[in-house]
């Protein structure tokens, strides 16, 4: 059985950092695709960062900078380290694995207070 567990969410203020994990279990980690998407209330689910199993990580434009995604493999865990936190409103951060299937974290939330 699959499973992505995600954790580190929590309430943070406006400029601080926050480290989410996301550990596999389940899945040979390493052959993986791996990625990190937010849904905030009411808000279509936006793509955030990935990391293949072998390459260079990408970022969606609003985050370059800000955020970096990184991998363990040896830990079947894959990191989003968020800087530079901005206001809003909460959202719920998934990861995902990705091959020939995908499958998904339910999610941890994170709220950023002004």
């Amino acid at each position: 059985q699959v499973q992505l567990v995600e954790s580190g969410g929590g309430l943070v203020q406006a400029g601080g950092s926050l480290r989410l994990s996301c550990s596999a279990s389940g899945i040979i980690f390493s052959l993986f695709a791996m990625g990190w998407y937010r849904q905030a209330p009411g808000k279509q689910r936006e793509w955030v960062a990935a990391i293949p199993s072998g390459g260079s990580s990408t970022y969606a434009n609003s985050v370059k900078g800000r955020i970096t995604i990184s991998r363990d493999n040896a830990k079947n865990t894959v990191y989003l380290r968020m800087n530079s936190l901005k206001p809003g409103k909460a959202a719920v951060y998934s990861c995902s694995a990705r091959n020939v299937k995908d499958y998904w974290g339910k999610g941890t939330q994170v709220t950023v207070s002004p």
